[in-house]
Parts: structure tokens; C-alpha cells; sequence
């Protein structure tokens, strides 16, 4: 049994399981949330049920040590059960880690240092690295960075077409996000098709609160939305995506809007969220079918924005064998799933309506038989991919 300790920290949470890395089973969930605030709130759940609590957690460490509580109390005993490595989620990697790192001082460091690449993301990364580090000394800690699967981009897709010392010197390129679950599910694909990752084109469309998309040519991604940062490509929930940078200008001369006051409205008013005040798909959905105009736009420009991605990378690929999506919305909501490839046809891009009604919790295929591109919804799953590739690294 090789169970893996993964750890996802947030600015004032942690996500964990303890996940078997051969079989994939979880035998622990947890979330730790409010860090940092005056009543933090626990929730965990094993094979004794599921156990809620709340309790001061001042800072990450305590967060950790929180978890170490629930796994003694509630279980399983990680004294028994002796996991083999803990598998950190780390944002961004840069230019310097492009695969799946073992964690000492000095990387601990350098993923710091980045974090002026990712303001929002790297330092709650690493504070929850420390924090672990101390509390697991004698177990391998391994860093999944979630651009590294982006690697491969070629140069003419990462790099933007602004002075390239100004770029060389502030590291300004695209760098792409999502890679975990890009890399998972592309994988999947491959394997549902009967076939070697090598052997396949695949788009995989991962819709949440956060979304990218990516074209994946046998195997390496070779172009995707997000780029510097999280905040480019598809309409999101509470991010833009795509738009004008002279935007930016324009609000600081028209409206007098500070870089600070700008940076809120495109990360945390704008998309679904900006377009009709709800940020949620349910909840839009629910706002069209009371006769929400606003809403009935938003979906809109959310799938028109889908649309065009697809079809440029079916350009970029040149030959594709399945589109994919996942994540939250893209498992959950076929109304996005439907309107998003309409009008494809003509590339081979068909989606079945009844089998694409309805949330999947499996994976399905939405295509009718025969069609040319094979359409498919694949439940993400992260925290696997992680497990698996800490593993690799604890054990190499």
C-alpha cells in the first residue's frame, strides 16, 4: 500500500486526503477553513463517518496540527496505515520547476521566491510546506506544481510579443494553470479511446469557479488559456478572462481607478459574476428561467468564449480525437456542455443530447457512436494525480 498525505493550501484553508496512489481510494477528506480568523471551522471524514468542529487555528501550522488531531482521534491511524511521502499542490513553478520536485530548504525557497508570479497562491503553498515539513520531518514531501504540465508549450505559445527584455527580466510569459487535472484527465481520455497518451489530440475543458481549457497533442499540452497569471482566457466566475489590456488604461484616466481598485474588479467582479451578479451556474440558470436578461447574456458570452477556444485549438492540433470536460461545471452542467460545442459539426464535434443530460459522475461519452471526434465528460481527480506523481518522486 502506498497511501500519500495531499495537502492543498489556501490563503485561509487546507485540503487533504489520504489517497492509496495504486488504487485510488481516499480513505480521508478534510477541508480546514478560516485560518487566521477568530473561530476556524474542521471538517473531516473517514471511515468512522464524518466529524465537524471549530476551534481557533491561527496559522497554518496550527492548521496542520488540526489535522494530525483529527487523523489520531477519528481516523485512520497514520501510524498504520505509514504513508509514503506527502504531495504538496503548488501553483506556480516558473521557469524552474517543470516537474514533480522533492522538497528541501532550498526549494522551499526558490517556490517563495516565485511568489511574486503568484501573489494570491504560493505563499499560503509554502506556508502549508513548512508547516508540514515540521510536523512529517522523516517523510518525503513532494512539490506538483500546477504549471509544470504546461511545460511543453512551444516558445510560440508561451511567449507574448512585448519587448523581450522587459519579459526576460520580470519573467512575463505564459506559463498556464490547471496542469494536475489537465494532465489527468488528457491521460483518461487516451485510455477511454484505447489508446496510448502519445497517440491521441485531445481538448480538455476544466470549468469551475476557476476554468481553462487546453490542447493536448500526444500527451504534452501545446497550448492553453491561462497565462501569467490565472486571470487570462475563458469567463470565469469572478475573472474576466480575455480582454483589452488598454481596458486597464482607459479605467485609470476615465474612472481614476487605482492598479489595486482594477486588480479587484477583473479577479473578483468580473465573469459570470461582473456580467450578472451571481457567480454560481445554478444560480444562473435559475435567474434565466425567471427572465433574466442580463443572466441569459452571461451564459452567452460564457459558451460563445468556450466556442471560440475549441475551434482555435482544433486548428492549433490540426487532427482531434475527443474534447473533454471536467471539473465542477464541466461535470455538472450540460446546458454548458451542449451550447458550447453548437455550431461545430462541421469539425466532427457532435453532442448526443441524451446522453449528455443530467450531471455525470462517471465517465460518459456525449457523442453519438461513430462520430468523428469522440465527445466526453471525465471527473477530475487532483488529489490522484498528485498522490501518484509524489510516489514517483519519493520513490525514484
Amino acid at each position: 500500500m502506498k497511501h500519500v498525505l495531499v495537502l492543498n493550501s489556501g490563503s485561509s484553508s487546507i485540503k487533504y486526503q489520504l489517497v492509496e496512489a495504486t488504487t485510488g481510494e481516499a480513505s480521508a477528506v478534510g477541508l480546514v477553513e478560516r485560518i487566521g480568523e477568530a473561530e476556524g471551522s474542521l471538517r473531516h471524514e473517514g471511515p468512522g463517518g464524518r466529524t465537524e468542529r471549530t476551534q481557533p487555528i491561527p496559522d497554518h501550522t496550527a492548521g496542520v496540527q488540526a489535522v494530525l488531531d483529527l487523523f489520531r482521534e477519528v481516523g485512520p491511524s497514520l501510524d498504520e496505515l505509514r504513508p509514503v511521502a506527502v504531495g504538496h499542490r503548488v501553483v506556480q513553478g516558473g521557469d524552474r520547476f517543470t516537474a514533480p520536485t522533492l522538497v528541501d530548504d532550498e526549494v522551499e525557497a526558490a517556490i517563495d521566491a516565485l511568489s511574486p508570479l503568484a501573489p494570491l497562491h504560493n505563499p499560503p503553498n509554502v506556508a502549508g510546506i513548512r508547516a508540514a515539513r515540521a510536523a512529517f520531518p522523516d517523510l518525503p514531501h513532494v512539490a506538483i506544481f500546477d504549471t509544470a504540465f504546461h511545460s511543453t508549450l512551444p516558445p510560440e505559445a508561451y511567449t507574448y510579443a512585448i519587448d523581450r527584455e522587459v519579459a526576460r527580466e520580470h519573467g512575463v510569459r505564459r506559463y498556464g494553470f490547471h496542469g494536475t487535472s489537465h494532465a489527468y484527465v488528457s491521460r483518461r481520455a487516451a485510455a477511454l479511446l484505447g489508446k496510448e497518451p502519445e497517440d491521441v489530440n485531445v481538448i480538455v475543458a476544466h470549468l469551475g469557479n476557476g476554468a481553462s481549457i487546453t490542447a493536448v497533442a500526444g500527451g504534452r499540452s501545446v497550448e492553453t488559456s491561462m497565462g501569467l497569471t490565472p486571470l487570462e482566457g475563458l469567463v470565469m466566475g469572478t475573472r474576466s478572462g480575455d480582454i483589452d489590456p488598454a481596458v486597464i488604461f482607459h479605467l485609470q484616466r476615465v474612472a481614476g481607478m487605482s492598479t489595486d481598485d482594477i486588480d479587484t474588479l477583473l479577479n473578483r467582479r468580473s465573469g459570470l459574476l461582473g456580467l450578472a451578479g451571481v457567480n454560481d451556474l445554478r444560480d444562473l440558470h435559475a435567474a434565466i428561467e425567471a427572465g433574466d436578461d442580463d443572466a441569459a447574456l452571461a451564459l452567452e458570452v460564457y459558451c460563445h468564449r468556450l466556442r471560440h477556444y475549441v475551434g482555435a485549438y482544433y486548428a492549433q492540433l490540426g487532427r482531434v480525437d475527443a474534447v473533454v470536460f471536467t471539473a465542477g461545471v464541466g461535470e455538472n452542467d450540460d446546458v454548458v456542455r451542449l451550447e458550447a460545442l453548437s455550431g461545430l459539426e462541421r469539425l466532427g464535434i457532435v453532442v448526443d443530447p441524451e446522453r449528455n443530460a443530467g450531471r455525470k459522475k462517471t465517465e460518459t461519452v456525449i457523442s453519438p457512436d461513430g462520430a468523428e471526434v469522440t465527445v466526453m465528460v471525465i471527473p477530475t481527480n487532483e488529489e490522484l494525480e498528485i498522490a501518484r506523481q509524489a510516489v514517483a518522486v519519493a520513490e525514484g
